[in-house]
């Protein structure tokens, strides 16, 4: 499986995600910013996490104008499969591929931590290996966590199923580390083919290192 991963200015986590998809298989290939097109082999595109631009006007709103995104925008349109961690969902939810927006966490501190998360949906290739309801400890590191949308549109997410992930403690309760409306750690678009989640996966690849609960994840979209 072919993983392309872009690399922004201030980007931080392009080679925890390239060691990631290597550990499972993937052949990675790291795609700079300015880039305009995809290499043609492209299975999967994957928008790390960092401080794209430094996030100096608001997290991922400048990293949405780069080159790349309008590659990774047509690709995803024609259903290719995109995942954006932390700053990568940030752009996402910036160029509209998934819905909603991000604000500060409500206590306005920057959160660095494990956490545990609750599989909402796993009706979807990226989450496929995991059953509803299991507990994953996934790390977390971001200022601007905190997910929102219109309420009258949150049932319908629900609805649609493209709540993926909730925020929860160890036994599976309600635990919002950030504030994000409905405890909501990540999303899909309506096709299932773009997949957005604050938490780090890429991090959680070695029990050594506190959990490898990431694998699950990621190896949902080998082929």
């Amino acid at each position: 499986m072919k993983v392309v991963v872009a690399v922004f200015p201030g980007t931080n986590c392009e080679i925890d995600t390239k060691y990631a998809f290597e550990k499972i298989g993937c052949d990675v290939e790291l795609v700079f910013h300015k880039t305009c097109t995809l290499p043609s082999d492209t299975d999967l595109v994957v928008l790390p996490g960092g401080f794209s631009y430094g996030d100096y006007l608001r997290s991922a709103a400048i990293a949405k104008f780069s080159p790349i995104m309008q590659a990774v925008i047509d690709f995803a349109n024609r259903g290719g499969l995109v995942l954006g961690i932390c700053n990568g969902f940030q752009m996402l939810l910036e160029a509209k591929l998934l819905p909603g927006a991000m604000k500060r966490n409500q206590n306005t501190h920057f959160i660095s931590k494990y956490q545990h998360l609750k599989v909402i949906n796993n009706n979807n290739i990226f989450l496929q290996k995991l059953e509803i309801g299991d507990i994953l400890n996934i790390p977390i590191a971001h200022g601007e966590g905190n997910y929102f949308i219109d309420k009258e549109k949150i049932q319908d997410l629900y609805d649609s199923e493209q709540v993926i992930l909730e925020y929860c403690d160890k036994n599976g309760e309600k635990n919002n580390p950030n504030g994000s409306l409905s405890q909501i750690a990540g999303v899909c678009n309506k096709n299932k083919n773009v997949f957005g989640l604050m938490p780090h996966p890429e991090r959680a690849m070695e029990e050594l290192l506190g959990s490898d609960d990431g694998v699950k994840m990621l190896e949902g979209f080998l082929k």
